[in-house]
C-alpha cells in the first residue's frame, strides 16, 4: 500500500523534470541538450515537450530551443497568494523543533530593525529576554537580523548603516560596520547567524534565513537558549537550519541555486 502511494506517473515526473531543467539552464536548451542531460529517449522528450508548448508551460523559440511559459506564472502568482510564511512557522515549530528549554522565534526585516511576527517561547522561561510577536530589535546584533543582512552587498549594509550602528544593547553587542561586515562574511561561509549574547546577556541565538520562490529572504527564523544550558550546539545549529530550509522549501525557494549564489555576495 505504501509503495502505490509513493509510486509516481512516469509522464508527470519527467516532464517535471524537464520544467526544472529549463528553469535552471541559464541558457536556453533544445531537445538534444535535454534528453542527454535527462537520459530520456529524444523521442519522448520531443513528445513531452510538444505537450508542454501546447498547455503553455513551454515556449518553442525560433531557434528550436526551450524556455518557461507564461502558464507557470498563473501557477506562481496563485502560490504567492495562498503561501503564509507565519502560518507555515505554526504548522511545523512544534514538529521540527527537539530542544527543550529553546525559544523559537520569526521575524522579518523592516529598515535596520527585525520585526518579531511569531514566537514560541519556550516552557523553561526566563526574566532575561521575553520574545514577542510586534516586539522589534536592532538587526545588526540579533541572529535574524544577521540572516538578512548576509544576503546585501557590503555596499547596501554601509548605506543602512551610513550613521553608524544603534547604541549597543550589551557589552558583546558589535560596535562598528566593520565588524558587523566581517561578521555578515562569516554568516555567509557558514550558513547560519549568531547573536552570542549581543541582544541580552546570557542568551546565544542562531538564526537563519527563511527564502521565497525568487530565493528572495522574506523572513529569518532562530532559535534561543540560554548560554548556560547551550549543552549541544551542533544540533542546535542544525535543528534551526532545518526549520528554516523546510520554510523556504514551502515557500517555493530553490534551495541548491541558493546555496551556490550565497557566498557570492559581498
Amino acid at each position: 500500500m505504501d509503495q502505490e502511494q509513493t509510486k509516481l506517473v512516469p509522464a508527470v515526473e519527467r516532464a517535471t523534470r524537464i520544467l526544472d531543467l529549463v528553469a535552471r539552464n541559464r541558457s536556453h536548451p533544445n531537445l538534444s541538450d535535454l534528453a542527454r542531460e535527462l537520459g530520456i529517449a529524444k523521442s519522448s522528450v520531443h513528445m513531452l515537450c510538444r505537450t508542454l508548448v501546447e498547455l503553455g508551460l513551454l515556449i518553442r523559440r525560433p531557434d528550436q530551443t526551450y524556455q518557461l511559459g507564461p502558464h507557470l506564472m498563473r501557477w506562481s502568482n496563485a502560490f504567492m497568494e495562498q503561501s503564509d510564511v507565519a502560518t507555515e512557522f505554526a504548522s511545523i515549530w512544534d514538529r521540527e523543533t527537539e530542544l527543550p528549554g529553546a525559544t523559537i522565534t520569526l521575524t522579518v526585516l523592516e529598515g535596520n530593525e527585525v520585526v518579531y511576527i511569531a514566537a514560541r517561547n519556550s516552557d523553561i522561561s526566563h526574566s532575561l529576554v521575553d520574545f514577542r510577536a510586534g516586539m522589534r530589535l536592532p538587526a545588526a546584533f540579533t541572529a535574524t537580523g544577521k540572516a538578512f543582512l548576509s544576503h546585501m552587498s557590503d555596499f547596501e549594509v554601509k548605506r543602512i548603516y551610513a550613521d553608524g550602528l544603534p547604541p549597543p544593547r550589551t557589552s558583546s553587542s558589535v560596535q562598528t560596520v566593520e565588524q558587523l561586515l566581517a561578521e555578515l562574511r562569516e554568516t555567509r561561509e557558514r550558513g547560519y547567524s549568531v547573536d552570542n549574547q549581543q541582544v541580552a546577556e546570557g542568551i546565544i541565538c542562531f538564526g537563519a534565513s527563511v527564502l521565497d520562490s525568487r530565493n528572495f529572504p522574506i523572513a529569518g527564523v532562530a532559535v534561543s537558549l540560554r548560554a548556560d544550558e547551550l549543552i549541544d550546539r551542533e544540533r542546535t545549529i542544525a535543528n534551526v537550519r532545518r526549520i528554516a530550509t523546510r520554510l523556504s522549501a514551502r515557500m517555493g525557494a530553490d534551495l541548491e541555486r541558493a546555496a551556490s549564489r550565497r557566498t557570492r555576495v559581498g
